[in-house]
């Protein structure tokens, strides 16, 4: 187990800057997610820590130890790719062991070690086939496996599930989840998926641009988002947006109202507005009520009925689109008109150059 800490580290191919002066530190057992849009640098940051891409300025250092010269095979690191990466023409216990063979480790050391992963990960009866005869979920658990036989510092997952199907990735969280529970090693593990980083994560890096958005708990990023690419990045469905200025500044709050004049309150701090601000308010789908009266008038487009619950797109006279999640069936139709309403402890706002205001209440936290 490891610390790992990245000391203003800086990634520039030629006259582009991929990474921009990241400072983080991943504690001692820690899963940590890496996640954003494509492009964002998350693998690129990944490489640099496992030694893959070479750091351009700052310091890399695991358990105190500048790492920036050492080779990736030094690091005490393994890494889990995208693709599988086996060799298909050894067996899955070949394919385990190769890694510790190349390093001169006894024969009987290595039989335990593959073992000792087979057992873990539940790959136990497949170890004497080869990867063609096995399916995609077990080929990477192969691939995790051969990461644990190498009993390394740290564990560093590059997007491993998304050659994936729906049903076997959800799976596949949970075995990866239950493993980081049983060794108790530093894992960071980069994903485009916000599902993956809510479900599995200790601490979640946001990232855009090569530019870290926002650190915290995934409950952390949930409720108090720091700025609106967070607050639209993290949450299924994303959080519905819809522009707004500011009427009044109270201590308690601010009241804002659409283009028709309808006011909402939200219970947030009014550091910075005032009067007269253009605002971005954000209100979670699932903390949407809708109905035929007192709230935001909208227009249902489309709905989807999931049995267990329902999902409305809808549109407002400004044009803002508007998802609203519903417990349960209902029995509003496409082309139907109908209000939301906003409570005003699960409303955010946010301010012209994208930072949010405070929230004082959170209805929805624990």
């Amino acid at each position: 187990m490891a610390v790992v800490e990245l000391d203003k580290l800086v990634k520039d191919y030629g006259d582009m800057r991929a990474i921009h002066g990241v400072d983080l530190t991943i504690e001692d057992g820690e899963f940590c997610v890496f996640v954003g849009p494509s492009g964002c640098g998350k693998s690129t940051l990944l490489r640099m820590i496992a030694g893959l891409e070479e750091i351009s300025s700052g310091e890399l250092r695991i358990d105190g130890t500048c790492v920036n010269e050492q080779r990736a095979a030094e690091r005490g690191l393994a890494m889990v790719f995208q693709t599988y990466a086996l060799y298909p023409h050894m067996t899955v216990r070949e394919n385990l062991g190769f890694g510790l063979e190349n390093i001169k480790t006894p024969k009987d050391e290595i039989r335990r070690r593959v073992d000792e992963a087979a057992r873990m990960l539940q790959i136990g009866d497949y170890l004497d086939r080869r990867p063609k005869q096995l399916s995609g979920g077990q080929r990477q658990r192969v691939a995790i496996g051969r990461a644990v036989v190498r009993e390394p510092k740290v564990f560093l997952f590059d997007e491993p599930l998304s050659n994936l199907d729906a049903e076997l990735r959800v799976v596949m969280r949970g075995e990866i989840s239950s493993l980081h529970r049983r060794l108790g090693n530093t894992m960071i593990y980069v994903t485009h998926d916000q599902v993956e980083a809510m479900t599995m994560a200790d601490k979640i890096v946001v990232l855009k641009a090569g530019l870290i958005q926002q650190v915290g708990s995934p409950l952390d990023l949930y409720n108090r988002p720091a700025n609106q690419f967070v607050a639209g990045f993290i949450g299924s469905p994303r959080m519905n947006f819809m522009a707004m200025s500011v009427t009044k500044v109270e201590s308690d709050g601010i009241v804002v109202a659409d283009t028709n004049g309808r006011s909402f309150t939200a219970a947030v701090s009014p550091d910075g507005v005032a009067p007269g601000d253009a605002v971005t308010i954000g209100v979670r789908p699932e903390h949407l009520e809708i109905g035929s009266e007192r709230g935001h008038p909208v227009t249902v487009e489309t709905i989807e009925q999931l049995g267990g619950e329902s999902y409305l797109y809808c549109k407002d006279a400004d044009g803002h689109p508007i998802t609203v999640h519903k417990s349960g069936q209902t029995k509003i139709k496409a082309g139907d008109a109908a209000q939301v309403f906003l409570p005003e402890e699960s409303i955010h706002v946010f301010k012209k150059d994208g930072t949010a205001l405070t929230r004082l209440r959170i209805g929805e936290e624990a």
